[in-house]
């Protein structure tokens, strides 16, 4: 018994590989490795999914250091941490490659890590996109 429990714990983390899925399609755009480092988790394109993603693509709206950086292995999350008592990880930035904005980042765990709650926000404007674990 107490070696499920730490199994079940790791899983209520945002840590892992994960697929993201389009709002208006529902089809699987890409996945996203996120890792632990210091207290605080990022995250990277692994790889994309759609049918439309060419191999030697790069960041062109990106307004950082990240412009013109080929968008698989891109970063888009950045410094979120978890918050005191809750499975939410918050203060980092996600960053949209599509357009080149970064949006205030929170990071929850659903269905006992299953899924991924992704809320980006800017002022009170948002949007949440439920990502796959990739087992």
């Amino acid at each position: 018994m107490s070696i499920a429990a730490p199994a079940a714990m790791a899983q209520m983390s945002p840590v892992g590989l994960w697929r993201s899925i389009d709002d208006h399609s529902g089809e699987a755009r890409a996945e996203i490795r996120i890792t632990e480092a210091a207290g605080e988790v990022n995250g990277r394109i692994e790889r994309r999914l759609g049918q439309d993603a060419k191999p030697d693509e790069v960041c062109a709206s990106c307004r950082d250091e990240r412009k013109g950086r080929p968008l698989d292995g891109l970063e888009i999350i950045r410094h979120a941490r978890k918050a005191d008592g809750r499975d939410v990880w918050e203060g980092g930035r996600i960053l949209d490659p599509e357009n080149g904005r970064e949006y205030t980042l929170r990071l929850t765990p659903i269905e006992a890590g299953k899924r991924l709650e992704v809320r980006g926000s800017y002022g009170p404007f948002g949007r949440t996109q439920t990502w796959v674990r990739v087992q």
